[in-house]
């Protein structure tokens, strides 16, 4: 059993759930998001929760249930509230700022990285925080990754761009004899 799937999942106020030839929509106050689900899930919508069910048992549709539980958590959570990620720049002359669509990074290369932002997705770039924000988790999360991926932190003195609240692990430097 699906611990995660198992869960009944509450709807708050102002936010129309429906499920229409196997496409879940959820609407709320800050947008809509929609997914295409397996028709092997049997998700039953109420007024106040949404439950689901695999209508057989299998494993892969017992791994899909509890992946479709937390995708519909996700987009619930989403449409009410924006997801957030932080990124925190750190190092001499490193620089970011977002100029119209796009997120300009200097990162100690002989160029600027110029990264295209998202429609949906909203960037600032306050001294040296990145703030990203969004309906949907996955973008957030995948966009926030790409960008960390031009410079992970450097376990020496710790340069480079980690998530808020990121432990980087420090390594000694040279030893003299």
């Amino acid at each position: 059993m699906s611990r995660i799937g198992k869960k009944i999942i509450l709807i708050p106020k102002n936010t129309e759930v429906t499920l229409t030839s196997g496409v879940f929509t959820v609407k709320g106050p800050q947008g809509t998001l929609s997914k295409k689900l397996n028709p092997d899930i049997l998700v039953t919508i109420t007024p106040e929760s949404i439950t689901l069910l695999p209508k057989r048992e299998t494993i892969a549709l017992r791994s899909l249930w509890g992946t479709y539980g937390s995708h519909i958590t996700n987009m619930v959570s989403g449409v009410n509230t924006f997801f957030v990620k932080k990124l925190i720049l750190e190092g001499i002359g490193y620089k970011s700022e977002v100029k119209g669509d796009k997120l300009v990074l200097a990162l100690g290369f002989s160029h600027p990285v110029i990264i295209d932002i998202p429609a949906s997705l909203k960037v600032t770039a306050e001294k040296n925080v990145i703030t990203m924000s969004g309906i949907n988790k996955e973008e957030v999360g995948a966009f926030a990754a790409m960008v960390r991926d031009w410079k992970k932190p450097e376990p020496y003195k710790g340069k480079g761009l980690r998530y808020e609240g990121e432990v980087v692990k420090r390594k000694q430097g040279k030893k003299s004899a």
